[in-house]
This record gives structure tokens, C-alpha cells and sequence, in this order.
């Protein structure tokens, strides 16, 4: 089951993001309160209270709002008092999302539930629209996060020196022409 996400939630993702830096799911910076991570947890709280991010457009540099609906889940199909085990967030990426960020319990890995918790989100209106999903080279799930996305048409587009790039076979042609670009400027090192 999902709910909407908000700002009461902060705590568990924080907790769920610093778990998953030791295996690589996450930026390092994002283990201890250093400037980076302070502004990052910062940018999601408003992100959670709000439902959006105020940035700069780095083309334009006009400053816009960039909508970051987001979701938590129960892997039982319920919410049954119990706090959540799992996470998703995206955020609007030209005419459609990307899947941000999420998370899931150590714990509850395996058995499922990380099938389920891609399903529920990747059923989500914003989900439908999902475009790109990124994930860290080095994360120790990455071989098993594109195995779960492939049944969402999502293929591997190619890597960066610290991301892995998922492209749905739907995704319009600018999206996809968007990050071959990003790839082909910023190639992984063999």
C-alpha cells in the first residue's frame, strides 16, 4: 500500500537514505551532517511540506517550482498502525518524472518487496509518466534494480562515473535524446 508523503515522514527517509549509503544506494556525503547533506535534507523537507522544489533552471536561470510528488509504503497491502518500511519520490522531468529517489527497509529486501514497493509506485499517476530512473555504479542492488525494472520497459541506457541511466522505451524522443547527451559528455571510466 502507498500513501502520499509528508513532511511527518522526513525522520524515516532520513533514517532509510543514511542506511543506504554503506551499501552504496546513496551518496557518502549523505552518511553525517555536512553542509551537503544538512541542504539536502533541508531541500527534501520543503520538497515533503510544499510537494515542490524552487531551483534554477540551468539553461534559463529563471527560477521555477519542479513538482516532487512522493509516496511511502506498507508492504502488507495496508497500513496498519505500523510506520512505513519504503519510499519513493519523483521528480518532474519534461513532461513527465523521474523516479528520484527510494528506499526500503534492509530488512524487508528480498521476499518481494522490492518488486512490490516498484510496482506500487511505478502504478502511481506520476509513475506512469516516469521516464529516467538513476542509481548509483557503485550500489551494491545495482544489478538487481535493473533486473526489476526491465519489466517496466526501462532499459539501460548506458553509465556515468557515478550513475547508472534507465530509460523507458516510452519516454519521448527529447528525454531520451537528453540523456544520451548527458552520457556522452560525461562517459564512465573504464
Amino acid at each position: 500500500m502507498l500513501a502520499p508523503a509528508h513532511v511527518g515522514h522526513l525522520a524515516m527517509l532520513r533514517s532509510l537514505i543514511r542506511d543506504g549509503v554503506a551499501e552504496g544506494s546513496f551518496d557518502r556525503a549523505l552518511a553525517v551532517d555536512t553542509p551537503g547533506a544538512v541542504e539536502f535534507f533541508a531541500r527534501l523537507k520543503r520538497a515533503l511540506v510544499s510537494g515542490y522544489f524552487v531551483e534554477e533552471d540551468p539553461k534559463t536561470g529563471q527560477v521555477q517550482s519542479v513538482p516532487v510528488p512522493g509516496y511511502v509504503f506498507w508492504p502488507d497491502g495496508r497500513n496498519s498502525g505500523t510506520p512505513p518500511v519504503g519510499f519513493g519520490l519523483f521528480r518532474a522531468l519534461d513532461g513527465g518524472y523521474e523516479l528520484w529517489l527510494a528506499g526500503l527497509e534492509f530488512e524487508r529486501r528480498g521476499d518481494g518487496h522490492g518488486r512490490a514497493l516498484l510496482e506500487a509506485l511505478l502504478a502511481t499517476p506520476p509513475g506512469k509518466k516516469t521516464w529516467v530512473v538513476r542509481i548509483p555504479r557503485g550500489s551494491r542492488y545495482a544489478g538487481v534494480v535493473q533486473h526489476l525494472l526491465a519489466p517496466f520497459d526501462f532499459d539501460h541506457a548506458g553509465d556515468t562515473a557515478r550513475l547508472r541511466w534507465f530509460v523507458r522505451r516510452s519516454a519521448p524522443a527529447a528525454v531520451t535524446a537528453r540523456v544520451s547527451a548527458v552520457l556522452a559528455g560525461h562517459p564512465a571510466p573504464n
